[in-house]
């Protein structure tokens, strides 16, 4: 016992060192950099941005020179979804940006759920495309990408001379419509709760998705993946979770899907006053097997309230289109930024 005494004390001093080493500011947690070592095809240079007061991680690859491409992640995903698109777009001699947002990948994570809010993540992002003085940029967005890149895009209209969205939404109402839809919403969700991540596979309709994430404890990104990416390999499995430590660190994924319905309104002006007017191109890229759009035919709302937007559907894939088929997407997205005719696969 008094061998084990010295090696007790010295553990116990280091516990709030180690508490402390993680936490870079009060309320903010900094995923270790050694999480990001040996990832499968992820061999991309960090670049860093500090934004009020947070360190924004982004990818940066290709010709300085070239015409950018914002390709922007959702939930609970980071710029790792876009590690098979980026050879091909580059390639192809265009700049790629790849951001993560505050709470994912090599970003940092704010511990309290509050503390995210859509407008946050808009602002964020915003001030990234601003200060690299991205100019006739490409925007492509999936999942939570589209509904925070659709606004950036909204708030820059003249940085982006092209769009192009898949498996994702910009939902939108007015008035009365927009304050119901939001507290029914989150009535659903609690209704749903509990929801275990087995039940959320067996059936994953979109208020039990809401459910699991918000009221859960430590949501599983390896499950999540595996099950909406497809994913059977555990190297990738693991490239995704590589952000996450532990739960402390996943407060952003687990709010996220709560924040859909709370910028309704505003984003019924980004509709009416940007995206309704659009003279620019616009591809609407979906699959047709995706559990969280398909059911709502998200797909076909851009394609008809963007007037000129071009649609194709990708057969046979899922939710993450990046994932199961990378390198086909951004051969879509190089056609369709050369203006050849683009169709689907």
């Amino acid at each position: 016992m008094k061998k084990l005494l010295p090696w007790l004390m010295i553990n116990l001093l280091l516990v709030p060192v180690i508490s402390l080493a993680e936490a870079v500011a009060p309320g903010v947690l900094r995923t270790p950099d050694s999480r990001f070592e040996h990832l499968q095809d992820y061999p991309f240079t960090p670049h860093y941005m500090d934004i009020q007061g947070l360190r924004v991680h982004y990818l940066d690859e290709g010709p300085e020179d070239g015409a950018p491409i914002v390709l922007l992640h959702g939930e609970p995903t980071w710029s790792y979804l876009f590690r098979t698109m980026i050879p091909v777009l580059t390639a192809a001699g265009h700049r790629v940006i790849a951001p993560d947002m505050i709470g994912f990948g090599r970003s940092d994570k704010l511990i309290e759920r509050e503390a995210y809010t859509y407008p946050f993540h808009i602002e964020t992002i915003s001030e990234l495309v601003e200060r690299l003085d991205l100019r006739d940029a490409t925007f492509f967005g999936q999942d939570w990408g589209g509904l925070v890149g659709l606004r950036v895009v909204a708030a820059n209209p003249e940085r982006f001379a092209r769009v192009v969205v898949s498996n994702t939404g910009l939902p939108d109402a007015d008035g009365l419509r927009a304050f119901i839809a939001e507290r029914l919403f989150r009535l659903l969700a609690w209704w749903e709760n509990p929801v275990t991540i087995d039940e959320l596979i067996n059936d994953p309709a979109f208020p039990k998705w809401v459910a699991y994430s918000y009221y859960g404890d430590d949501l599983s990104v390896a499950k999540v993946m595996s099950f909406l990416g497809n994913i059977s390999d555990p190297e990738i499995v693991a490239g995704y979770t590589a952000p996450y430590p532990d739960a402390r660190y996943k407060a952003g994924a687990q709010i996220f899907p709560y924040l859909i319905p709370t910028q309704l309104t505003e984003n019924r002006a980004a509709w009416e006053e940007v995206f309704e007017r659009w003279n620019k191109p616009f591809l609407v890229a979906f699959t047709d097997s995706d559990p969280v759009t398909s059911a709502t035919d998200m797909a076909a709302q851009f394609a008809t309230r963007v007037p000129g937007a071009t649609q194709v559907t990708i057969k046979g894939v899922g939710h993450f289109v990046q994932e199961e088929v990378g390198p086909e997407l951004a051969a879509l997205i190089n056609d369709f930024i050369a203006g050849k005719p683009v169709q689907g696969f």
